[in-house]
């Protein structure tokens, strides 16, 4: 039973929220409640009447497109230190030779920073090689520790 009241009263709600959008919607554009249609060679595009400052609104809209742009140049660095790391730790990992290793990789634009401990020298130069010979690093920190 509440859960037929329930659904009833969000019924009346949502279509109540409908009239009341199309009412607001009708209301819109001229005293008489009819819609005046939009003349698209007139100078006055409305925005003075609903008390909008063009010039304000081309400045803002600049503004956030500025934003959006340096947020895209952000995520677009950040995924390519991102598949160079990745590319780096794939080549480790499907390396037989440097098995029992424990060696964590990071980018910071186009560095590769190497840290954790290998078994012994020669595992050391193969893991800096693979970093060194991965397209787009262009130097290696290696912070890398022999032995355990």
């Amino acid at each position: 039973m509440f859960r037929l009241l329930f659904r009833l009263m969000l019924i009346v709600v949502v279509l109540g929220v409908v009239a009341v959008f199309a009412v607001g919607y009708r209301r819109i554009g001229s005293p008489s409640g009819t819609v005046t249609p939009v003349d698209h060679g007139a100078t006055d595009t409305g925005a003075s009447r609903i008390g909008i400052d063009a010039g304000d609104a081309r400045r803002a809209g600049a503004e956030i497109a500025g934003k959006v742009a340096e947020s895209a140049s952000r995520a677009g660095k950040a995924l390519e230190e991102s598949k160079l790391t990745a590319k780096i730790k794939s080549k480790i990992t499907l390396d037989d030779t440097l098995e029992g290793t424990d060696v964590s990789v990071s980018t910071e634009g186009t560095v590769v920073t190497l840290r954790g401990t290998v078994l012994n020298r020669k595992q050391h130069q193969r893991v800096r090689q693979l970093a060194e010979e991965t397209a787009g690093v262009t130097s290696v920190r290696d912070t890398l520790q022999e032995g355990r």
